[in-house]
């Protein structure tokens, strides 16, 4: 018995090669891009295990959970790291990025996350980039929450290391990812005795044996349902047109927050808008209210909603509306919105949920 998922035929360097033509379109870049066979925490850790060194003084930004997690991977390189920490409600300023990097001359890599869809943040990283590139610092980009919801720009941005993951606002697979690599940073990375090399996390292998060998013979047995996948996403993201997906998506954040702040009882996490990400909108439970409570009610008449409780000690305070891929539309809005509204009003918490529909439309309208 065939079967289309199981019974394929092998994936060709050519269609690999393809693949990689055209999510490098998508990055509108002309930086090598490697398409890596693992979720997106592979080439984040391949790129600072690759980047950073013992003598290397790293700026890492922290936003959020991920920036957390790069500065653990850069110290364990021996870098010594600086923490540029703001209040994850907020954003990080191109000034304040400055600000560091005068003080810290050394600094020789920074690490910067886009979008946090964790907490639902989004960083001015095209004036960041303005900044880094001044500095002549090494710039690393996690671009994985926010391709496909907002531009992300790497050539125009100054980025040397842009990482994208397909399975939040590209729709795509969660098994494959990918990085744009410029050349200063192949310049690093070959100057860097301690980049893995012969190694699953080694990008020095695909520069050598994939991208210099003309992409003619492959490192290993590439994921292959994944990688089809990927292919046909950023086809549907083709036929759509970026432009207008990310439009999609700015218009789901908007609509998500205006219809919070009039359905009552939620706040937004993020203070400012032009601070909040596109790809999800976090909220504040009222006081007193466990939100992965909140969130359970809310899911137990539909499951398939894209609500989630904050993770970590923003269990009990932080519900977050991931409308980022094909939750990016207006039934989804409206659905998570009215569903949260009941669980609140079983809460004892007064709520309107006609005027958070009314608001819902006038921001997609």
């Amino acid at each position: 018995m065939t079967h289309p998922f199981l019974d394929l035929a092998p994936l060709t360097p050519a269609h690999f090669a393809a693949i990689e033509r055209r999510v490098a379109r998508l990055l509108r870049t002309e930086q090598d891009v490697v398409i890596m066979q693992g979720e997106a925490l592979l080439p984040l850790e391949a790129c600072i295990r690759s980047g950073a060194r013992p003598g290397s003084t790293a700026l890492n930004v922290v936003t959020g959970p991920y920036g957390q997690t790069f500065g653990n991977w850069l110290r364990d390189c021996g870098a010594r790291v600086i923490d540029l920490a703001v209040p994850f409600h907020t954003a990080v300023t191109a000034e304040q990025v400055r600000a560091a990097l005068a003080e810290h001359p050394e600094i020789d890599f920074v690490s910067l996350v886009h979008a946090e869809a964790a907490t639902g943040n989004t960083n001015p990283v095209a004036e960041i980039g303005a900044v880094v590139r001044e500095h002549g610092a090494l710039f690393y980009l996690d671009a994985v929450a926010s391709i496909a919801a907002e531009p992300v720009l790497p050539d125009a941005w100054g980025v040397d290391l842009c990482i994208i993951g397909a399975q939040k606002a590209m729709g795509g697979p969660a098994g494959v990812s990918a990085v744009s690599v410029s050349e200063r940073a192949w310049q690093r990375f070959e100057a860097n005795p301690h980049a893995p090399r012969a190694s699953y996390l080694s990008l020095l292998d695909w520069k050598a044996r994939w991208i210099d060998g003309g992409r003619k013979a492959l490192l290993h047995a590439p994921a292959q349902l994944e990688m089809l996948a990927l292919d046909a996403c950023v086809e549907r993201i083709e036929a759509e047109g970026l432009d207008a997906v990310t439009a999609r998506h700015a218009t789901a954040a908007a609509a998500t927050r205006a219809g919070a702040l009039a359905l009552g009882g939620l706040e937004p996490y993020v203070y400012e808008a032009r601070d909040a990400a596109p790809v999800a909108t976090t909220l504040r439970s009222p006081a007193g209210v466990d939100a992965a409570g909140l969130v359970a009610r809310a899911l137990a008449a539909d499951p398939a909603l894209p609500l989630v409780a904050g993770g970590g000690a923003l269990a009990k305070e932080m519900i977050r509306v991931n409308h980022y891929g094909p939750d990016a539309t207006r039934g989804a809005v409206h659905a998570s919105l009215a569903a949260l509204g009941a669980a609140l009003g079983e809460a004892g918490i007064g709520v309107d949920v006609e005027a958070a529909r009314r608001a819902v439309t006038a921001a997609w309208e």
